[in-house]
Order: C-alpha cells, then sequence, then structure tokens
C-alpha cells in the first residue's frame, strides 16, 4: 500500500516531462480517431468499444508484470480500481461508442473534448489547483475552437448583413438521440481522470490503469454478446489493422501515459491538451484522408492552440498583467537593480 506521504505532490507537468511526451496521448488518441473512421460502420459500438479495452489492458499489465511494477495487494486499492473501471472504462466507453452511433462524429469530438472544463471544476475543489480568469478564459477559448473544428457546417449560418456578421444557431440538434450519451461519456472520463490521484496513493497508476480496462470492459463484451449481432463478420482485414492500432496505440500507450502523468502533474494544466485531440484528427484526416478544411475549421485550430497557452501560462500572466496594465496607463516600469561591483583592494 503506498501511504499517503509517498504520494507525489502534484507539480506542473511540463517542469518533469518533456512537451513530446505530454502531447503524445493527444496525438494518439486523434491519430486512432482518423484510424476508426473506416472500420465504424463494419462493426457494432458495444463490441468495438470492449475491443479498445480488454486487449489494450493485458498488454498493459504484461509490460508491468516484465517491468516488475507492483500489483494491488490490499481491498483498499482494489475497491479504487473498481471504482475507476465503473467510471472511466465501463461507463465512459459504453456511453462513448452508444453515444457515437447516435450523434456525428463531430458533435460527439467536441462533447467529449470538453471535459477539460469538468476537470478543472473539480481540481479546484478537490485538490485547491488554482484556475484564475486566464485558465477560465483558456478554457472557454479551447471549446470555442474545439467546436469551430468539429462541429458541421449546418450548426452555424454566417450572414454579412451591411457590414455586420449574423450567427443562427440550429438548436434543435441538441435534443437528437446521441447528445445526452457523449455528454455523460465526458463526465464519466472527467470523474475517472480525478480518480486517478485517489487510485495512485493505494496502487502503481499504470497497474490500475490496465486492471480497470479488463474490468470496465469484460461487461461491454458481455452485453455486446447478448444485444448485438454480426460484430466482426464485415470486418476487412484493412479494418482488423485499424482496430489493433487503435487498442495498441489509442488505447494501450494512450491511456497508460495519460494515467501516469495524471497520478502526478497539475490536471488542470495537463488535461487542457485533451482540447489538442480533434486538432491532430482534422489534421491527420487531411493528410492521410485527404478531407479539406474550411476557414473556419483553422481559425478553431488556432484558437485551440491559444487557448492551451492561456491554460498553461495563467499563473505568469496573472502575474505579469498588473505591470502591463500599468505600462498601458502610461505608468513608468520600476527601474532595474543596479548590481554593485565590489572594489578590489
Amino acid at each position: 500500500m503506498i501511504s499517503d506521504s509517498m504520494t507525489p505532490k502534484p507539480v506542473e507537468p511540463a517542469r518533469i516531462l518533456s512537451p513530446l511526451l505530454l502531447i503524445a496521448p493527444f496525438f494518439l488518441w486523434g491519430s486512432a480517431m482518423v484510424a476508426m473512421k473506416g472500420v465504424i460502420p463494419h462493426t457494432t459500438p458495444l463490441f468495438m468499444a470492449g475491443v479498445r479495452l480488454v486487449p489494450a489492458g493485458i498488454l498493459i499489465l504484461i509490460v508491468t508484470a516484465l517491468l516488475k511494477r507492483g500489483q494491488p495487494q490490499t481491498w483498499q486499492a482494489w475497491g479504487w480500481i473498481s471504482l475507476f473501471a465503473l467510471l472511466d472504462g465501463f461507463a465512459f466507453q459504453g456511453f462513448l461508442a452508444e453515444g457515437l452511433a447516435r450523434t456525428g462524429a463531430g458533435l460527439g469530438s467536441v462533447m467529449i473534448d470538453s471535459q477539460p472544463i469538468v476537470i478543472a471544476l473539480l481540481s479546484s475543489w478537490l485538490f485547491g489547483e488554482l484556475i484564475g480568469l486566464w485558465g477560465w478564459f483558456g478554457l472557454g477559448l479551447g471549446v470555442l475552437g474545439i467546436s469551430l473544428i468539429g462541429l458541421p457546417a449546418g450548426w452555424w449560418t454566417a450572414l454579412g448583413q451591411g457590414g455586420a456578421l449574423s450567427f443562427t444557431f440550429n438548436l434543435s440538434a441538441l435534443f437528437n438521440n446521441g447528445q445526452w450519451l457523449m455528454f455523460l461519456a465526458s463526465l464519466s472520463m472527467a470523474l475517472g481522470t480525478v480518480s486517478i490521484r485517489y487510485v495512485s496513493r493505494h496502487v502503481d497508476p499504470v497497474v490500475a490503469t490496465g486492471w480497470h480496462m479488463i474490468i470496465g470492459g469484460v461487461p461491454l463484451w458481455i452485453m455486446s454478446g447478448l444485444w448485438e449481432t454480426q460484430q466482426w463478420q464485415q470486418i476487412t482485414p484493412m479494418g482488423w489493422l485499424e482496430l489493433a492500432y487503435a487498442t495498441i496505440c489509442g488505447s494501450a500507450i494512450a491511456y497508460g501515459l495519460f494515467f501516469w502523468i495524471a497520478a502526478r502533474g497539475n490536471l488542470t494544466s495537463f488535461t487542457s491538451l485533451t482540447f489538442l485531440t480533434p486538432v491532430f484528427a482534422l489534421i491527420l484526416s487531411h493528410l492521410l484522408l485527404a478531407e479539406v478544411l474550411n476557414g473556419v475549421q483553422w481559425f478553431g485550430v488556432a484558437l485551440t492552440l491559444i487557448s492551451i497557452t492561456f491554460i498553461n501560462q495563467r499563473e505568469a500572466l496573472r502575474e505579469g498583467w498588473p505591470k502591463w496594465l500599468g505600462l498601458l496607463r502610461g505608468e513608468q516600469a520600476p527601474p532595474l537593480p543596479v548590481k554593485v561591483e565590489a572594489e578590489g583592494p
């Protein structure tokens, strides 16, 4: 059992890991979304969710065994892993798979990738993480950015009238089947992400990630066997390769890294990088599938990248804003300290 005193204190993730490692989970998730586009029409939601969880969990446990990472030893550890599995495994993947079958991939991605707002609220309440004005501004900007990236063109109608730009929003589309499932999926993963802090007090977070995938994925396969048909008969060889990539890279590697970092880093700063997932998916779809990107989507990409900067630099912005405001008002900047050289003998 890992005591509270042994739990690593939250620090800014950029101080402990390289930027490439930090963004790796979100790149892998975005690329997995592209890989799954061709196979989704040829399989069923619950079967696909199980494929993304159970084999990935087995792979993680094999790797952790080779690395001699400790397995759960106490009832508290298994209890937290079970709660973790219920939230981020069974509930998240189940709601996500069923929601994607009932709504567009763009809207689904927007709703799922808006979870940093929920995580920021929970992290502020449970762990005392400072968000501040600039942090909330960045979160709002990020949601706007991924909305411009993912929402279909029919949701926004821009009309120039006398030099003014007006927008019409299709509210009726909000109440179609699928949106609430995607909201529940987003909420489930947000709660699962926050719970990893408590899980890591009792068991290695990577080991817990492997077990939670198996415990959460097996019920999805059982439900698929009871309620679904033709789960794999129509999947092509290329489709199996796409599933394999989504399982190994988009689940085993991505989730292992994500929850390992989430157990140690500042959750608000780290999970804000979730906004990068649709950006990577969009760019890779353009490069690999020759999908055409419009100006609104590129503007959304720019807003998303700016939002992440605001969130991760929110403390520096909070401290520097009074100085910048004073300079705008014409106030003189404080003189720089003069270094006095000591005279020689």
